[in-house]
């Protein structure tokens, strides 16, 4: 699909070939990765012009990456790619600094968002439903409730059907990274939110049932909403809570599981529904204060 730099991809392409000599299935992974990253750079970032890129703008597109659940080799070789790109747009006079110099690989492209705190969270929350905020505050609300309340990934949130809801048992079914299935549960205020929008404010939209595909989450045209939409409502709340430091829809997930880790939960648990193959995993996402550890430990153990 032609993009605003479609032109550019194409001229780093043709820079790989000739000057690289790279083969075609390598300039096809190149293509993939590149042309996902300008997508993101222009729908999400609003970025207009490349020279503009700031290392911020790309740990935001790594943070992206990390939550649909890729493995790390396949987001090492995007930095790879991304790396090398902004070396073809400094070579070329696009641009005069390489902010993709800075990037580590690969432990500083995954580094954690900021927990929210309770009040921050409930600060966003309650701006969502504010007069104003946004043409569907019902929809609205209820993304930001089930994002924080089930600790879901964006991706599995955007693709969430109505046949995965279980309001009388207060459970969610969720289809996580490789089709692995997993029942995570959802408090009150996240269910009577989405109920809400799915009784009073989602019939509004739909134009036809095979447009929903029996999505939960929808647009003003009746389509699936899609993730760099949910991306764009969490800057947007956020913002207009006041809150100052970087939120993606990671951090909700990240504050979900380390909120659940302080108020007393086991690690197995969160574990569980996180949708963690590996409990290391879970240990190195939670990021629970040392302090916190000590104090639980000291309660806890008989020799403690």
């Amino acid at each position: 699909m032609e993009s605003a730099f479609s032109p550019v991809l194409r001229q780093f392409l043709q820079y790989l070939k000739l000057e690289k000599g790279l083969a075609e299935n390598t300039l096809e992974a190149y293509k993939r990765d590149i042309s996902n990253y300008l997508n993101f750079l222009y729908a999400v970032k609003q970025i207009r012009d490349l020279a503009g890129t700031e290392l911020r703008h790309i740990e935001d597109y790594l943070f992206e990456l990390a939550e649909t659940g890729l493995a790390s080799t396949t987001i090492a070789r995007n930095i790879s790619s991304i790396r090398t790109f902004h070396v073809f747009l400094v070579i070329e006079g696009f641009s005069q600094a390489n902010p993709a110099q800075l990037v580590d690989l690969p432990r500083k492209a995954m580094k954690l968002p900021e927990v929210l705190r309770p009040e921050e969270i409930k600060r966003i929350l309650e701006v969502s439903s504010q007069q104003g905020f946004s043409s569907s505050p019902m929809r609205d609300r209820a993304i930001l409730e089930t994002l924080y309340a089930t600790g879901m990934r964006v991706s599995e949130l955007s693709e969430l059907t109505l046949e995965q809801l279980f309001p009388e048992i207060g459970f969610i079914r969720v289809f996580g990274k490789g089709s692995k299935e997993r029942l995570v549960p959802v408090g009150k205020p996240a269910l009577e939110a989405t109920q809400t929008y799915i009784e009073n404010e989602r019939p509004d939209v739909i134009k036809s049932r095979e447009k929903t595909q029996n999505r939960v989450f929808l647009n003003q045209r009746g389509s699936p909403l899609s993730r760099v939409s949910v991306w764009t409502l969490v800057k947007k709340a956020a913002k207009a809570a006041g809150i100052r430091k970087p939120v993606y829809p990671h951090a909700f997930r990240h504050s979900f599981a380390t909120h659940l880790l302080e108020g007393g939960a086991d690690l197995r648990s969160v574990q569980e529904m996180l949708g963690h193959v590996s409990i290391n995993t879970t240990e190195i996402y939670t990021h629970v204060d040392r302090n916190f550890l000590q104090q639980v430990y000291k309660e806890f153990h008989p020799r403690g």
